[in-house]
């Protein structure tokens, strides 16, 4: 199966694109990937190398995957946002990174054309972190709402978002706040019901790993499932895995 990983110029997640990638080439699906003039993209370099005296970055197999990552055709020569065909794909996913380059992507109407007609599919959609912000801001006119409005969703959570903002601020600024509102409140925001989001448990320092879902987190609604960080970036990837692989 094909699937449609947008992503902006630079700044997006280190591990919130090389893990779900890395799974889904593992399980043989096709990863195509999107920036807005096709142009070859660049994960967050603070992730790279750690937020702050090394730390606070992605974690070494993630980063691992990125370097493979750097190596595949898809990846160097992606398709232009505006030559995509929503139906050509079988999956998409809507990965997160909070830098000032992921507002090309949020902030993207063009991006959102495109995502409201994937939504009308039915298909698989997955969403981690910033990125349920794009379903979050994308409007379908046959009803005014988000296409998310009457789905139960998580998202980037207002305490994990404050949190490191305010470890970070003296050296970075507001390198953790990519908008004035917090992430959770423009998500909830888009719901028929502040019931509709699910904030999952509290997570600060451990994470999921390859073989470990302990203290990941996903929610899944129908054809739609989504995360909060990328501590949950395993257990989502096999989430969205089985939404392309019901009978796996």
């Amino acid at each position: 199966m094909r699937v449609l990983v947008p992503l902006p110029d630079r700044d997006f997640d280190v591990t919130e694109v090389a893990v779900p990638w890395r799974l889904l080439r593992d399980a043989g699906h096709e990863v195509v990937f999107a920036t807005e003039r096709g142009t070859t993209p660049a994960a967050d370099p603070l992730l790279l190398t750690g937020v702050l005296f090394g730390q606070l970055g992605a974690e070494p197999e993630p980063r691992r995957f990125y370097r493979e990552l750097l190596d595949d055709e898809a990846y160097r020569s992606p398709v232009r946002w505006s030559d995509l065909e929503p139906d050509a794909h079988d999956g998409l996913l809507l990965p997160g990174g909070h830098a000032p380059g992921m507002r090309q992507y949020l902030g993207s109407a063009e991006l959102r054309a495109h995502v409201l007609a994937f939504w009308r599919l039915g298909r698989p959609v997955g969403a981690i972190c910033h990125g349920v912000l794009v379903l979050a801001r994308t409007i379908d006119p046959a009803t005014g709402r988000s296409v998310i409005a009457d789905r139960r969703t998580t998202c980037l959570p207002k305490y994990l978002e404050r949190t490191a903002y305010y470890l970070t601020a003296w050296r970075r600024g507001r390198y953790y706040r990519t908008y004035p509102a917090y992430v959770q409140d423009e998500v909830v925001a888009a719901l028929d019901s502040p019931t509709r989001f699910d904030r999952g448990p509290l997570a600060l320092a451990e994470r999921g790993t390859a073989t470990d879902d302990g203290p990941a987190f996903a929610v899944r609604d129908g054809n739609y499932v989504s995360a909060r960080w990328p501590g949950d970036a395993y257990l989502f990837s096999r989430r969205f895995l089985e939404l392309l692989d019901p009978n796996e």
